[in-house]
């Protein structure tokens, strides 16, 4: 059972220059096994939950199912849970305030809520974005406990605008009231320095991508203060499944299922 106010451990864990891995479980079992091999604090991933709908990522799931996943992961394991709730399922700045009182309620201990006018790509106008956080923020110091809200401006990673513009957000999202930035996938490593140096409160970087090859140390001596982890878990199973079916049907070759994790390993994590 989740703890009754996870906010307080969850604010604590962001330390720029010091960054957690921030976990992206999809299901109870994978949000288990995380816990039990060390997350700190665990999240949804919008893509991952699509997923495991049989839909595609970027605007498929609704509120009341990302509310209800979200609840799930929560009960599962005792670590803080973050919500990624894409654009706050709905444009309105009212929307987005109302998502942050319905994921407290949940049982979550944060949320993200991106500038992207799903479901397609483009941003939402500066203003309407800035009010958008501004709004979420307001809802969220009126709880009755802590809570982490994350705002994202997302035009880098759809293509939409460049750091500039993303930086021009992230300080506008900092001063309605966000308490983590994050904007996914900047183009070089210059670029992600350049942010956490701008960006004085806590940092979130998306290793993926070029990413990927950047160490966590690394990391935190670029001041990045919280590192997530997206769909990429999700998506490196769906590899297992592609790369074993593919041998199996192709090929009639059997041996991929050796590789794979014991019950006396797997086991454990799940009680």
């Amino acid at each position: 059972m989740a703890q009754h106010d996870p906010g307080p451990a969850f604010r604590a864990l962001h330390q720029p220059g010091n960054p957690f891995v921030l976990a992206n479980a999809w299901d109870r079992g994978s949000a288990k096994m995380l816990a039990a091999l060390g997350a700190q604090a665990l999240a949804t991933s919008s893509g991952a939950h699509a997923f495991t709908l049989g839909r595609p990522d970027m605007g498929t799931i609704t509120r009341d199912e990302a509310l209800s996943h979200a609840a799930e992961l929560v009960s599962a394991t005792n670590l803080p849970v973050s919500g990624d709730f894409e654009n706050g399922f709905g444009d309105a700045p009212e929307t987005c305030a109302e998502t942050v009182r319905l994921a407290a309620e949940a049982g979550l201990a944060g949320v993200s809520i991106e500038d992207t006018a799903l479901p397609g790509q483009a941003p939402y106008d500066f203003d309407l974005a800035v009010e958008r956080i501004r709004a979420a923020s307001a809802a969220a110091r009126a709880l009755p406990r802590d809570f982490v809200l994350v705002a994202r401006a997302d035009g880098i990673l759809t293509g939409q605008y460049d750091i500039d513009e993303a930086l021009k957000r992230l300080h506008a999202f900092d001063a309605a009231g966000a308490d983590c930035l994050y904007a996914p996938l900047p183009k070089t490593r210059s670029d992600i320095a350049r942010i956490c140096a701008e960006i004085k409160k806590p940092v979130n970087v998306l290793v993926a991508g070029h990413a990927n090859q950047i160490s966590r140390a690394d990391l935190a001596g670029m001041g990045v203060a919280r590192i997530s982890l997206g769909a990429a878990l999700a998506r490196l199973t769906h590899r297992t499944i592609i790369d074993a079916a593919q041998a199996m049907f192709d090929r009639g070759d059997f041996s991929p299922l050796g590789n794979m994790a014991p019950a006396s390993l797997v086991d454990p994590m799940l009680k």
